[in-house]
């Protein structure tokens, strides 16, 4: 149960714009690792120290979605530019919405990009969000006239090294608008190393949407709510991580969506789950995971460094404990880490109890 009784100031600090990465490091592996051990001690690292601090018999867990080029430029068909940001695509024709316009657009408006090329319709709305139908099948049109969504905090427009820095190596589910960002610092190399080490990889989909950049705009934590992520937990995932447990092995989850995938899959009666045919759980996820709250799987993780009074700090924060975590930015800061999507890492293992 998490602590509803927390306020957002709790999870503020400062931070100079000059330590959020604009650009990747020059190979995926070559970032710093900060690692916050059991007893809550902080440790200054690199990325490619993480094999030894895991052991033969860990299971990592991998987030396989892939991020889209859900951005697109264009106009309405009356004149006045428009830029849509799919959130999340829901069939072949259809999707979910955000639209930057001079004025909103009302259903039955008429998008037009590259010349005519590719149209959209939009076709209702549901709060800040708009349900649009594309007149082709919307993933191979979004690859053909998209681009890819940086995140807000980063000033440049995507380029040729971001379509392929801002995507892991292990990508296989195209659907979401944002990276798992902590799975950026593996390369294939990295990942055969940690293979022969006797280390057990395996994957869960979490398309993640853009309200992952979305402030919290409550005082009390409590009060948030939080935005829906379409995810899948592999039956084959759960048996992993049973023998993993059972042979006295770590379930380590890489990147803060896989946690939110894993446990959510943990109770799928609270988080729109369904068990399917095939032992696979999948459903839409508005888990808020914060200090109170009772970890079903993770053992440790791999992540980066989140944004003041954001949810995944406040995740980390259920993770390690305020204090430990609060420590370990203050201190990140100082050393001049590297800050969000392509900056530098933290491993965090769970306290001992």
């Amino acid at each position: 149960m998490s602590d509803s009784s927390l306020s957002l100031s709790t999870f503020n600090y400062s931070l100079p714009d000059e330590l959020i990465a604009q650009q990747p490091t020059r190979a995926r592996t070559s970032s710093r690792l900060m690692h916050l051990d059991p007893q809550g001690q902080y440790h200054d690292r690199l990325f490619t120290d993480l094999p030894q601090l895991l052991r033969a018999g860990d299971l990592l867990v991998f987030n396989n979605t892939q991020v889209i080029k859900a951005r697109l430029q264009g106009q309405k068909e009356s004149g006045g530019k428009v830029e849509v940001l799919i959130e999340r695509v829901l069939n072949e024709h259809q999707a979910v919405a955000h639209i930057r316009a001079s004025k909103s657009p009302k259903p039955g408006t008429r998008l037009v990009f590259s010349d005519g090329a590719l149209y959209l319709t939009v076709t209702g709305r549901d709060d800040a969000l708009f349900f649009v139908e594309f007149d082709q099948p919307a993933l191979p049109a979004l690859e053909q006239f998209g681009a890819l969504p940086l995140p807000p905090y980063i000033t440049h427009a995507a380029e040729q090294t971001d379509e392929e820095r801002y995507q892991t190596v292990y990508a296989q589910h195209p659907g979401a608008v944002a990276a798992p960002t902590a799975g950026l610092h593996f390369d294939q190399d990295l990942l055969d190393q940690l293979h022969a080490q006797g280390i057990g990889t395996a994957f869960v989909t979490l398309h993640v949407g853009a309200g992952t950049f979305q402030p919290v705009r409550v005082d009390n934590i409590a009060d948030h709510q939080m935005h829906a992520e379409r995810y899948t937990v592999p039956a084959a995932t759960i048996e992993a991580m049973k023998a993993t447990r059972a042979a006295g092995g770590r379930v380590i989850a890489v990147g803060t969506t896989s946690v939110r995938a894993l446990e959510s899959a943990a109770q799928p009666e609270k988080t729109q789950g369904v068990v399917l045919s095939n032992g696979d759980i999948s459903g839409d996820t508005r888990i808020f995971i914060s200090p109170g709250y009772t970890f079903h799987w993770i053992d440790a993780l791999v992540t980066n460094f989140h944004l003041p009074q954001s949810t995944l700090l406040m995740l980390v924060s259920a993770l390690a404990g305020i204090n430990p975590i609060r420590a370990a930015y203050n201190h990140a800061v100082q050393m001049k880490y590297r800050f969000f999507s392509y900056g530098d890492a933290m491993f965090i293992e769970k306290p001992n109890s």
